[in-house]
Parts: structure tokens; C-alpha cells; sequence
């Protein structure tokens, strides 16, 4: 059992979890790579307007008239323009508005969850379209198959659904089975996919108040934000309002004790959190990428279901190799030592956590500088939008264009749990 967390102990964690926290410390690092002092990265912010220009004129050729969506696992469900959602509406006919919303719930965590890098060898192919994936967007189309065939559900009369009871008993073959999985077409990190699928479905259980006390399951999260919410009047209209903040505090709490083998205080797991020496105090850097993501994910079923998103800008970027192959492709990040380039890291090294620190940064820096470019405010173009139109498609364009296979600069050992 964890211990009970000392006051220090919780206003620590209450810190670390939050997304000012992530931009503090990642601005530590980000400083001392301007003033030539991080021992693996330097920054040269001369490059920013050419990074600025590379993105818009990526945002342009994929969203000509700007109206850009979230950058969202959403998106990566109509890989290959199959319009996946459009039957995943058709299979959800017969739901209320909120059962629609925990359905998507249910679907989004999962495919989140499964999203780590799937590694260069790793591909999967869509029998109902013959269609071939590889990346992410494998990742999603091969989730959304398994969650559509019922593969996360317990009750065979409610396949379109994922639960605590399902979920700690899945073994290995099944996630295996669905995503294609043999010696030859390998999917790096299966074993440590299906305890993170596992721990979920302990964690639904440990925590009824976000996940409901009968059959728990992600999806009754739903029902825990709608409390959340804010009621209030605009222009004599009733608007429902939750900040994205409020829906990040909710996923980082119920979702923490899910990662294995993270740094912990006072016996609570921190999650995405790592050491840094050059960090003031405690040495540590949060960046909770899955986390942040997942909460970019959730953001639309919750204005289907007619509420209005705040602050969206309080959230980070996302610290992940196509954001941080932008940077470093393009010149923002310089490499101190080639070597760098040629062996793979570790996430907990000193040189991956520099690395996704400098990009959370020069993820803002890049957001104001193409909104400056566009004439546009952070309300018309937020973080998210820039991500997806965007950020993250310029980091696998250039990363296409630089290497054979489109791999990312850096080569990271993953344990299919971050990245």
C-alpha cells in the first residue's frame, strides 16, 4: 500500500503533475541550452523563423483554409482517408448523447495507452480495407479494430466498451493477435503494452469515483468531468464550460499508478517525471506526454457533447520524436556530439529528457512565431491546432525527406510505455 503522502509531500505532487510545473522546469534546461551549458544540446534560435516558415507551409498544404481540428488521436483513426468514425457513429446508433461519449471515452484511453513507438519493423494491415500501417497511425487503426470487435469488453452483449474486468484478465497472445504481432513483423514493447492495459483495469477499479463503482470502466470518466463542469450564462444562453486543465488534473489522478518503475514520492507514482541534474531542487523534470495526449484526445467527445473547452493554451506540447526531430532536423537543437546520433538512449537519459525539455520550449516559441507570421491570436490558433496542422506533420515531413524509413534522429529504447 502506498504510504499517506506528508503535506510537503502532496504539494510536491500536486506540482509535478501540473503543467505549469512541466514549462518551469523544462525552462531550466531550456536557459542553460541558450547559454551553451547542457552537457549533449545547444539552441540556435536564429533558425526559428525558417522552423516557423517549414510549418506553415506544411499547416497550408494540409489545412489550406486554416480550419485545423486537435491535434488528437481522432485523426489518426482516418489514417489512409478511411472515414472510420463515420462507422464507428453508425455502430454507436442507439446510445444517448453521454453512453456515445463513454464509448469514446472507452476507445481514445486504450488506443492512447497503446500508442507508444511501435519501432521500424512493426507494421499492420486493415483487412477490411487492405490497407497497410505502420507508426501510429498502425497503432490507432489496429485499437480501433480490437475495440470495435469487442476485444476490451467483458460483456459480449456490450462489445463497444472497455472494462476493469476485461482488462486485467487480457493476455499477452490476445493484444499480440490484434496487432498482428509474429518474428516477423515485431511490435516493440508488447509485454510492457499489456501490463500498462492491466494496471488500468486495477486502477479502474481502486478509483470509483472517476471510473464508477459498477462494471468501472475509462469511459465513466465522462460522467466525473460533466461535475466538473461550469454552468454559466452568455448572452442569456446557458454554456456548460470545463477548463482542459480540470480534465488533465483527471487523468493524471486516475490514471498514475499505471506506470511501472517511475520515480515515486512519498509512494506515489509520478508517472512521465524524470532526473536531471541541472534541475534546481529536487532534480526533477515532469513531462507527462501520454497524458497530455490523452487529455488532447478526450477534449472532443466532451463538445460533442456540447461543452466549451478553456484554457487550452495552459497545456504543453508534446515532448515525442516528431516535435523533437522538427527542432533538431531544422536546426533549433544542435547535437554537441555525433555520437549522439548513432547509439540508441535510454528515456530516463540525461540526453532524452534534454531533448524532449528543449522541445516543450521551442514549442511555444515556434506557436508564437507562426501566429505572428499569420496574423492569427492564441484563440483563433492554439497550441493544439499547431501541433496537428502543423508541428507534428513538419517533424515527420522533414524526417521522410532526411532519412530512409522517415526514423527519427534520435533512436530511443522504449519500453512501449512513453514514446
Amino acid at each position: 500500500m502506498p504510504r499517506t503522502p506528508s503535506l510537503e509531500g502532496k504539494e510536491l505532487i500536486a506540482y509535478l503533475r501540473s503543467a505549469y510545473a512541466i514549462r518551469e522546469r523544462c525552462m531550466q534546461l531550456f536557459v542553460l541550452a541558450t547559454e551553451d551549458k547542457l552537457p549533449n544540446f545547444g539552441c540556435d534560435l536564429m533558425q526559428l523563423d525558417k522552423v516557423a516558415d517549414y510549418v506553415i507551409s506544411v499547416m497550408r498544404g494540409e489545412y489550406p483554409n486554416f480550419d485545423i481540428p486537435f491535434h488528437s488521436r481522432w485523426r489518426h483513426f482516418e489514417a489512409g482517408g478511411v472515414r472510420r468514425l463515420t462507422q464507428l457513429d453508425e455502430m454507436l446508433v442507439g446510445m444517448t448523447p453521454l453512453q456515445k461519449a463513454m464509448a469514446k471515452f472507452d476507445l481514445a484511453i486504450i488506443s492512447v495507452l497503446l500508442d507508444a513507438g511501435a519501432g521500424n519493423s512493426w507494421g499492420y494491415y486493415e483487412h477490411e480495407t487492405n490497407l497497410g500501417f505502420r507508426r501510429s497511425e498502425g497503432l490507432a487503426v489496429a485499437s480501433f479494430r480490437m475495440f470495435c470487435q469487442g476485444a476490451f469488453s467483458s460483456d459480449q452483449k456490450q462489445p463497444l466498451q472497455a472494462d476493469a474486468q476485461k482488462l486485467q484478465l487480457l493476455t499477452e497472445e490476445e493484444l499480440a493477435d490484434g496487432f498482428q504481432v509474429n518474428a516477423e513483423n515485431p511490435l516493440v514493447g508488447v509485454s510492457g503494452r499489456l501490463k500498462l492495459l492491466q494496471k488500468l483495469g486495477q486502477a479502474l477499479v481502486s478509483s470509483p469515483d472517476l471510473f464508477g463503482e459498477v462494471n468501472p470502466r475509462p469511459g465513466n470518466m465522462v460522467n466525473y468531468l460533466m461535475g466538473k463542469s461550469e454552468n454559466q450564462a452568455f448572452r442569456k444562453v446557458a454554456v456548460l464550460r470545463i477548463a482542459a486543465t480540470t480534465v488533465f488534473d483527471a487523468v493524471l489522478e486516475g490514471l498514475s499508478d499505471i506506470w511501472s518503475g517511475r520515480v515515486e514520492v512519498a509512494g506515489v507514482n509520478l508517472g512521465d517525471v524524470w532526473f536531471h541534474p541541472a534541475i534546481s531542487d529536487d532534480n526533477l523534470v515532469p513531462f507527462h506526454k501520454l497524458s497530455q495526449w490523452l487529455t488532447y484526445s478526450l477534449l472532443e467527445p466532451l463538445q460533442e457533447l456540447g461543452l466549451e473547452i478553456t484554457n487550452l493554451d495552459a497545456l504543453t506540447g508534446l515532448p515525442e520524436y516528431r516535435n523533437g526531430g522538427l527542432c533538431l532536423d531544422l536546426g533549433l537543437i544542435k547535437v554537441k556530439d555525433s555520437q549522439i546520433l548513432r547509439s540508441p538512449h535510454l528515456v530516463s537519459s540525461e540526453v532524452i529528457v534534454e531533448w524532449r525539455a528543449l522541445t516543450v520550449i521551442l514549442l511555444d516559441c515556434i506557436a508564437v512565431r507562426v501566429r505572428e507570421k499569420l496574423g492569427m491570436s492564441a484563440k483563433e490558433l492554439p497550441l493544439v491546432k499547431i501541433l496537428q496542422g502543423g508541428t507534428w506533420t513538419a517533424g515527420r515531413k522533414i524526417a521522410a525527406e532526411l532519412r530512409t524509413g522517415g526514423v527519427p534522429p534520435i533512436q530511443i529504447e522504449s519500453d512501449g510505455t512513453v514514446f
